[in-house]
């Protein structure tokens, strides 16, 4: 069963993957856009359909006219998918208007949101949510005031459905639960305080609907509060901020002047998740780039400052070039040296043709060329002490094993490289040495393969296979990495294991 699932939540991420992040989060917020328009249309919603897009249009041009100033004066590349992104996301929490007693308010709402992408920041990530912001500086000035107008039953579903595709691609679907089910909760409990000090009787279902439904929870949820660059790099530390927001956000608190609403939360939540992060803004210097395989290349850097990670754990690198797909700046880098090594970091990616134009802007790196990452990320990590483990690396997967295997104790670890032709079986021989027993499934034999590295005889790797080579599969929990696609052809194989943890690299 966990298997079965594992095979379909990856196969929806490598369907997602062929966007970006941010390019993905566009899409969905102009969908959300046009659904409202269209149910406005209707009076489904309250705001009319010229409120809304003269709303839209008033925010994406103090948003946009904001960023390009401060991307001037900074120098730094223009980000029109960003701009775009905050105007939307403001868009559904202050209230819409065409007057002209309104439109000052949210003009100022987009120009505070855009210019907090630059004066809060530190190291490279935001301190504040930028739309949380502009809608907190809206309420406090009497210019206006944040509705949340996207809180209703009509635009629930779309919220939804379009909020499950951003949490899918980011992998942020457990932090949102976590969020949405403390909100509800602390949300009831409210809600029922107040009716027994009204006298009134108990309503759990109608306290249910109004705390999904008509309220902004599920839109917080996938739009804001997911926001990679606001949130702490540690699963657990995320669970915590979630919960946090969740219960500030249910049961706002007054705090005189305004009260603790939906906006101002997130706000606590993202100063909580400021202090959580130690390790955020990595400058790193290129040293060089080396052949791997004949498609997998090394990047060697050098950090400019100390910085702590974990073997398992990744950067996200962004590289900045003109005229960038739809695949974006960013991408997830496995670690590929070990803690030891610093002050040099290595990460590695496989070449593909049609190349994207991030992989390009790789391949023209010079020496000295610096680039950031936005901090040190990931859960995906082995356990602790001397337990069973089964690891399958699918093609370029290998990386955070690499690191792993040469810093810990592999006494009971199988290793399974899994790769195209002899040839892409990358890093073999460094995790040759480590002490792990080594399985290499590919269609060929691989020359001089070192004495401690068995081959699996050339059959594709299913489940009849993956239990000859492992008769013990079910006392080990499988770490599974590499592309989605290949991850879900190999999740049938895996039934049987006790677990299942998987590292997918999506948007390559």
């Amino acid at each position: 069963m966990i298997a079965t699932l594992v095979g379909a939540r990856q196969r929806v991420l490598a369907q997602l993957g062929r966007l970006s992040m941010y390019r993905l989060t566009l899409y969905a917020l102009l969908a959300l856009a046009a659904v409202a328009v269209i149910l406005s249309v209707f009076g489904a919603i309250a705001p009319t359909p010229l409120e809304i897009l003269a709303t839209l249009a008033l925010l994406a041009l103090a948003v946009f006219c904001t960023d390009a100033v401060a991307q001037a004066l900074l120098h730094i590349p223009r980000r029109i998918e960003s701009s775009l992104i905050t105007a939307l996301i403001l868009l559904f929490v202050v209230q819409p208007g065409a007057n002209p007693d309104q439109i000052g308010g949210i003009a100022v709402a987009g120009v505070v949101a855009a210019l907090s992408k630059y004066a809060l920041v530190w190291r490279g990530r935001h301190l504040l949510n930028p739309a949380a912001v502009g809608a907190t500086v809206l309420t406090l000035t009497n210019l206006g005031f944040s509705a949340w107008w996207v809180g209703s039953p009509a635009m629930a579903a779309p919220v939804l459905v379009l909020g499950l595709l951003v949490l899918w691609r980011t992998e942020r679907i457990r932090v949102a639960l976590v969020f949405v089910l403390v909100f509800v909760a602390v949300s009831m409990l409210r809600l029922g305080v107040q009716s027994a000090a009204a006298g009134l009787a108990a309503d759990p279902w109608g306290d249910l609907a109004l705390s999904l439904l008509q309220s902004p929870a599920l839109y917080l949820a996938a739009f804001m509060l997911s926001e990679p660059l606001t949130l702490p790099s540690r699963r657990g530390q995320q669970f915590l901020v979630a919960a946090v927001v969740g219960v500030l956000a249910g049961w706002p608190l007054s705090l005189g002047v305004i009260t603790l609403g939906q906006e101002r939360a997130l706000l606590v939540g993202n100063l909580l998740a400021a202090v959580l992060v130690a390790r955020a803004g990595i400058r790193l210097a290129f040293v060089r780039r080396v052949e791997t395989t004949p498609t997998v290349r090394e990047l060697v850097f050098r950090a400019r400052r100390p910085f702590r990670f974990r073997p398992g754990q990744y950067l996200e690198l962004q590289v900045p070039h003109r005229r960038p797909d739809s695949r974006g700046t960013r991408r997830e880098f496995s670690i590929v040296s070990t803690p030891a090594e610093l002050p040099f970091v290595r990460v590695a990616y496989r070449e593909s043709e049609p190349s994207s134009t991030y992989k390009r802007a790789l391949g023209s790196l010079q020496a000295d060329d610096v680039l950031t990452a936005t901090g040190v990320w990931g859960d995906f990590m082995l356990p602790v002490g001397p337990a069973p483990v089964l690891l399958v690396a699918a093609g370029i997967g290998v990386t955070p094993f690499v690191s792993q295997l040469a810093a810990a104790d592999p006494a009971d670890a199988v290793l399974v490289l899994v790769a195209s032709s002899a040839q892409e079986c990358a890093y073999l021989r460094e995790v040759s040495g480590s002490g792990a027993r080594i399985v290499v499934a590919t269609p060929d034999r691989p020359d001089d393969l070192p004495p401690s590295v068995e081959w699996a005889g050339g059959d594709r790797l299913d489940g009849a296979l993956l239990h000859r080579l492992v008769p013990d599969l079910d006392r080990r929990h499988a770490y599974v990495s590499g592309p989605p696609a290949l991850i879900a052809e190999l999740a049938p194989a895996l039934r049987g294991a006790r677990g299942v943890t998987t590292d997918a690299f999506a948007g390559y």
